[in-house]
């Protein structure tokens, strides 16, 4: 991991975890779809288990397997109705983003399946919006992260050489994804994944989340 400050013209975001806390919205999730099937609820650390496991494409250890892409369906059903209401932005991101979109362009790479006017009423809620020159989700896209066409998508978008480019996330994909495309790769701990488990990726830096990031590029 670098302690040199890396010269960059443009950051892709994630913003599940990188931006806004989106654990709340994960639990309520899971407690309406347990609710919804009959099933018994889940702790909340088996609860936030289960994103962590779908990004990864582990199993999910539910005893659910002949009801799984219904149980999923639903999960993600209410994950997106509730997502604008249950997440929160997290602390001081504004500023930061504020503060980088004078200098350099930002765009915001997220595989949620959703469409992209509603993505925005989100981030205008949270007055953010206006931070991004661009905006890709998964509907953007034929292949999910850690496959790098998001991201490549976002760095043509911008017009933008790969090498003047980072993405910031809070997880093991974006960090695949963004090796994947050649950026640099800025891993930050303010989501689901472990320092361990984003140092193993060998990401160009890991930050306790993106307000730390001004000090570290130029």
């Amino acid at each position: 991991m670098s302690t040199n400050k890396l010269k960059v013209k443009g950051i892709l975001f994630d913003l599940d975890g990188t931006l806004v806390d989106s654990k709340p919205a994960y639990l309520e999730a899971a407690r309406l779809t347990f609710r919804k099937l009959g099933l018994t609820p889940l702790t909340d650390a088996a609860a936030i288990e289960l994103p962590r496991r779908l990004e990864q494409k582990l199993p999910l250890n539910l005893n659910i397997e002949n009801n799984l892409s219904t149980f999923l369906e639903i999960y993600f059903n209410f994950f997106y109705s509730i997502s604008g209401s249950e997440t929160k932005l997290i602390s001081n991101v504004s500023k930061t983003l504020n503060s980088l979109s004078k200098k350099m362009r930002l765009a915001l790479v997220t595989m949620r399946s959703t469409p992209k006017n509603s993505l925005i009423k989100e981030l205008e809620k949270f007055n953010i919006a206006k931070y991004f020159d661009t905006i890709v989700t998964a509907l953007d896209t034929c292949k999910p992260k850690p496959s790098p066409e998001a991201l490549l998508k976002c760095v043509s978008a911008m017009n933008l050489d790969v090498s003047d480019c980072i993405i910031v996330g809070d997880s093991v994909n974006d960090m695949r994804a963004g090796r994947a495309a050649n950026v640099k790769t800025v891993a930050v701990l303010s989501g689901i994944f472990s320092f361990q488990e984003l140092a193993k990726e060998k990401p160009n830096l890991i930050l306790p989340n993106i307000t730390f990031l001004p000090d570290f590029i130029e």
